[in-house]
């Protein structure tokens, strides 16, 4: 357990739910789909900055847009705490029904609801809460006027979603608005640290994580029309590419568990099938086109997963009687792993075990991606906390994906603020 820090009371006694509860409604009430982050980034530097943080806007262009803010802190090493502020889905129903849900709901709206401890609106819970909770801890910082050991930057960075560009909602002439284009440009644009705390959900710390490819998968077949069927050839690239798809469905299990690595087990789906005319449903298409998002681990490179996916996709078309099938990388973003002797994971793991009362145990079997693949990828040791997922939503409801990510408990903020607060005071102990 580690020594108590005299300045860690201090900054806690401004870590309030009032505090937490003013940002995180904040955040979410500023719309921020991927490539339109803007106006959030530029609401988040007007707030620190009128709290005692100095914060800025660092454009990308003129729709997507980091904020930082810093506090100087000691000769000691310097952090950055870090989120992603753009939103899974969009918040426009225009958009997001019906590939996201059948129809509107009022928990992916960008409007905060309070329901007791509880807020619920669109990315309440991942990534905005965990947004919030990083402002909260450089204002509690500010507050309690407690100069940390060394640079505390916090970072909310543009295009941390695996997407490509939003269309109606982007950036328009730009195609890298996501996979993590935010915190690399942040990086890149005299923001790098010594270490880095990424806080994305999971009530856990990490030291790895998969990365992800995705793969399009091409199935022609013949253009024909449906009177004509019975009297030409006739190969329904549709038909193919559903079976096609079912028999990967089923390998990704097997891929997942042949791959299994450290605390990562990395999965694989199809994410999309991409063929067809809805103005003339008289024809079958000449291709159909299937997305795929495939983990992969440490061990492992996008091109090697590639030619595995490939080779299975042609054991399948073969046995189908498809013929000419293609596989194309179409965006790669490798896994990544930060010694767990690390300095960051080791004061990041301490201050979790002093918050949660007991002995931090790893999970398992993840297969989620962040930016801090990103991070890592610049040379910056990361570690990754956050928040548990709400157990129930405000009305006793069950959490399913959506709502769970569009939920937060303000209780779990708090506690991730103090676990943010100990390991910025504890980092220099550890950092030798």
């Amino acid at each position: 357990m580690s020594r108590v820090d005299p300045r860690l009371e201090p900054v806690l006694r401004h870590l309030t739910r009032e505090r937490l509860l003013e940002l995180v409604t904040g955040v979410v009430d500023v719309p921020s789909p991927t490539g339109g982050e803007g106006p959030l980034a530029a609401w988040i530097a007007e707030r620190l900055s009128a709290h005692g943080v100095p914060a800025q806007v660092q454009d990308l262009d003129e729709r997507q847009a980091n904020a930082v803010g810093v506090l100087g802190g000691g000769a000691g090493p310097s952090l950055l705490l870090y989120a992603p502020i753009d939103t899974f889905t969009t918040g426009d129903p225009a958009l997001d029904v019906p590939w996201a849900m059948p129809t509107a709901r009022l928990d992916a709206l960008p409007r905060a609801r309070v329901h007791g401890d509880l807020v619920q609106g669109l990315a309440a819970g991942n990534p905005k809460g965990h947004a919030a909770v990083v402002m909260a801890v450089l204002e509690a910082f500010a507050a309690a006027g407690v100069t940390p050991p060394g640079d505390l930057v916090g970072g909310f960075g543009a295009g941390g979603m695996p997407s490509f560009e939003v269309e109606g909602a982007g950036s328009p002439g730009r195609r890298n608005t996501g996979h993590g284009v935010g915190v690399a440009f942040l990086l890149e644009r005299g923001f790098t640290t010594d270490h880095a705390v990424i806080t994305k959900p999971g009530w856990t710390v990490s030291h790895e994580e998969v990365g992800l490819v995705w793969i399009d998968v091409t199935v022609p077949g013949h253009h024909t029309y449906v009177g004509s069927r019975h009297r030409m050839p006739y190969r329904n690239p549709v038909a193919l590419a559903g079976e096609l798809a079912v028999r990967l469905e089923a390998w990704f299990g097997e891929y997942a568990a042949r791959h299994e690595h450290g605390t990562m087990r990395p999965q694989g789906i199809v994410a999309g099938i991409h063929g067809g005319s809805d103005r003339l449903a008289a024809a079958t298409p000449a291709s159909v086109r299937l997305r795929l998002d495939v983990r992969l681990t440490t061990e492992q490179t996008g091109p090697e997963v590639v030619r595995e996916v490939r080779a299975e996709v042609d054991r399948s078309a073969a046995e189908l009687g498809a013929q000419d099938v293609t596989v194309t990388q179409v965006a790669y973003v490798p896994a990544s792993r930060t010694d767990p002797g690390a300095a960051v994971v080791r004061a990041t793991t301490e201050a979790f075990e002093a918050v949660s009362g007991g002995s931090h145990v790893a999970i398992g079997q993840n297969s989620g991606a962040t930016d801090a693949n990103v991070l890592r990828m610049r040379g910056v040791p990361t570690a990754r906390v956050g928040m548990p997922k709400v157990a129930r939503g405000p009305h006793g409801e069950d959490v399913d994906f959506t709502l769970g990510m569009n939920l937060v408990h303000l209780g779990e903020m708090r506690r991730l603020g103090e676990i943010l607060v100990r390991t910025v005071l504890d980092l220099p102990r550890h950092a030798g």
